[in-house]
């Protein structure tokens, strides 16, 4: 089988290429997202295939599947054999839907149709430092995905499964329990934190709080009649609004990256729910401090798009927690990606 690897043309590429490719990266994010939705990764299997084969199997035309498998090997999503034929890499086994920590919805929600008239504005979101969805779609993100866009809400929700579903191990080994048996998991989304730390918590108890569309939708580890639903309580709401629940130990994860009023916000509401002494840990993926930074800053940059928010610097997130009122003690790395704030009521 052939390897895994894309060919290296980038050291040879004068700027004014390299550039070209870069004005061109709608062109790559459009073909993983026409892969994910054909199915592509999915009809190849541990063979390589033509794209006569692959067409045959997806019902559809050979030659422009051929040049979407073309397009998607120049970046090491599948590679080409020397008779023709296509194999899976590393990134194109991640597209597909029974793969371990397949990114399959993620790659689906960060190309959705409406990504595609924000990212045309970034320049007046630059100039106001304000998001540009309302006046683009009439209506704030979320109500939008709530009212217009039902199929977008559902990848919405399914990639932040995913992307919980890769940090729930580290985060479960990293966060010391010890004198906690509540545990209050803040826009937790299906839950996926939460039930890992009741696996490895028998005498824990823990809450779920987010909006009730997500919840509805939980971890079935969590729901009545599963696993953990003696130790469990689904709250439907919204955080920024009020944070209804009593706990020894409030987890905030990746959600504190709207605009700073509604973090405040949310902060104040669980400062208002705790009991004096309560543990608040919050984890980000910060800016200023990952391997990543071209995945981190374009998320930073869609938060801008899409709510008025933004990604952290360890200083900004520090200055909001300061701000709270939350006494801030340590500043840790969960993995090389997350970090987490531990702070005390």
């Amino acid at each position: 089988m052939a390897t895994a690897t894309a060919p290296d043309t980038t050291a040879a590429a004068p700027p004014s290429m390299l550039l070209r490719e870069l004005v061109f990266g709608a062109a790559c994010a459009g073909a993983l997202r026409a892969a994910a939705r054909l199915g592509l990764p999915d009809a190849l299997g541990e063979q390589p295939a033509t794209p006569a084969e692959l067409a045959a199997a997806l019902g559809v035309e050979a030659r422009p599947l051929g040049r979407l498998l073309r397009a998607l090997a120049s970046y090491g999503v599948f590679t080409e054999t020397p008779d023709g034929r296509y194999a899976h890499t590393p990134l194109s086994r991640l597209l597909r839907e029974d793969e371990p920590g397949s990114l399959r919805a993620i790659a689906l929600w960060c190309t959705e149709p409406w990504t595609w008239q924000s990212w045309s504005r970034l320049d007046d979101a630059v100039r106001t430092g304000r998001s540009v969805f309302t006046d683009t779609f009439g209506k704030e993100f979320f109500q939008y995905l709530h009212d217009d866009a039902p199929d977008s809400a559902a990848v919405f929700d399914r990639a932040m499964s995913q992307s919980s579903r890769q940090s729930a191990e580290d985060l479960t080994a990293f966060l010391d329990l010890t004198g906690v048996s509540s545990v209050a998991d803040i826009g937790g989304g299906q839950g996926q934190v939460l039930a890992n730390l009741l696996a490895a918590h028998p005498g824990l108890h823990g809450t779920l709080l987010d909006l009730p569309q997500v919840v509805a939708q939980a971890d079935e580890r969590l729901r009545p009649g599963g696993e953990f639903a003696d130790r469990a309580r689904l709250v439907p709401g919204d955080c920024r609004e009020d944070v209804p629940v009593g706990a020894d130990l409030y987890l905030i994860k990746n959600i504190l990256e709207w605009d700073d009023g509604s973090t405040r916000r949310t902060l104040a509401n669980v400062i208002r729910a705790a009991r004096p002494g309560a543990r608040v840990v919050i984890v980000e993926n910060l800016v200023d401090d990952t391997p990543s930074m071209r995945f981190t800053t374009a998320m930073d940059l869609l938060l801008l798009l899409n709510v008025g928010g933004a990604k952290h610097t360890t200083a900004s997130m520090t200055a909001l927690i300061e701000q709270s009122g939350l006494r801030l003690h340590a500043v840790e790395p969960v993995n090389p990606y997350l970090h987490a704030f531990e702070c005390t009521v």
